[in-house]
This record gives C-alpha cells, sequence and structure tokens, in this order.
C-alpha cells in the first residue's frame, strides 16, 4: 500500500521552524576563522566546494495530461496522513463518487459538461487494483457508449482541479462529490477539520 504524505501542519509550527532556521542562519554569516561561510540566498559552503546550479524539479502533470495513460485506469488505496485510507489511480490523483449517482443499479448522472469536469475513470485498463477488494470493482456502460468503472456499484471519477497526487479539492463540491474509500464509502472527514481535531487549530 502507497502512503501520501499530505501538507497538514499547523502554520504556528511552521513560523516556529521559520524563526529557528532564520536564526541559525545569521549565526553562520557572523561566524569567522576557517567555519562554514554563509553565502547569502546560496547557502553554506565548505571551502573550495564549487557552488552547484539552481535544482528545477518537476512540477506533477495534472490528470488531464494523458488521459489515455493506462495507470489512470488502475485502482489503488493510499494510505494518507490525514484522511485515512483513500482511493486513488496508479500516478496518485484521487478518486471520487457522486451522490446523485445511483449504486444499485450502477448508473451515472454526471453527462456533458459535468463529465468534463469530472473525468469518468476507464474501464478497460490492463494493471491489477492494489489493495482493492477485485469482488467490489466493476464497470457499466456511459450514454456515450464509454466505459467507465465502478466501486461497489459507485461510478468513478477523477477531478479536473487536483493539481498533484492524494489533492481532495474536489471534496463536498455541490455537497455531492467526495473521495472514495477502498470500501466504496464516501469521506465526509476534511483536511481542515482533521486538523482542528488533532491540533486544536
Amino acid at each position: 500500500m502507497i502512503r501520501i504524505p499530505r501538507p497538514v501542519v499547523p502554520a504556528a509550527v511552521c513560523l516556529t521552524a521559520l524563526a529557528l532556521l532564520t536564526a541559525c542562519t545569521a549565526g553562520a554569516a557572523t561566524t569567522s576563522g576557517g567555519g562554514y561561510a554563509a553565502g547569502g540566498a546560496a547557502g553554506m559552503q565548505m571551502p573550495g566546494m564549487q557552488q552547484q546550479g539552481q535544482v528545477v524539479l518537476p512540477m506533477p502533470q495534472g490528470i488531464t495530461a494523458d488521459p489515455n495513460n493506462p495507470a489512470k485506469s488502475q485502482l489503488r488505496a493510499a494510505k494518507t496522513f490525514d484522511l485515512g485510507l483513500l482511493l486513488v489511480d496508479g500516478t496518485g490523483y484521487t478518486i471520487y463518487r457522486y451522490d446523485r449517482d445511483t449504486p444499485k443499479p450502477s448508473r451515472s448522472n454526471c453527462t456533458g459538461a459535468c463529465a468534463t469536469k469530472w473525468i469518468p475513470v476507464k474501464a478497460g485498463g490492463n494493471l491489477a487494483p492494489i489493495d482493492v477488494d477485485q469482488s467490489l470493482i466493476g464497470e457499466i456502460t456511459r450514454d456515450d457508449g464509454s466505459q467507465q468503472l465502478t466501486l461497489a456499484g459507485w461510478p468513478l471519477y477523477h477531478f479536473t482541479g487536483d493539481e498533484e497526487p492524494a489533492d481532495t479539492s474536489g471534496q463536498g463540491l455541490d455537497q455531492a462529490w467526495y473521495p472514495i474509500a477502498p470500501d466504496g464509502k464516501k469521506i465526509t472527514l476534511t483536511q481542515d477539520e482533521w486538523r482542528q481535531n488533532a491540533f486544536g487549530v
């Protein structure tokens, strides 16, 4: 099972850490004679060490970057720090269910413009699910003839507003969209509620 960290540390903790870091940097800048030298934005360098260029990390691709990626049809259980077990696709992006759909019988009521914002998870992928009960996975034929994956009867969707793995920015929208757990239940606990319960902030 994959574990996905999420940014849930309270702001007060971050500010404390920043203050300590600033104090340490200031101390290093006033040190003289044979020690480390603080070089402004370049940071500390050992004597004789060649300065490295700036390292640029690639940004995660959005879920619409490659809609035909087979990993988008893979179902995985991910353990998040704050919301517990979460269903994600093979690239780590959150998968949602829609309260206005029906699980018995399975039917999607998200069509037209809705389906361009909430992208149905395509069926027919060749990647096996990970930590998800295969017996809960099914598929339906949508009104446009395409095949969509279901879990415990609920049609599954990606949200175009999520910008990185484990984002849950679609949670609670229209009071109908929620991340789905690997057992098919909706996740109503929000990150803010978790933070309040855990840290009292």
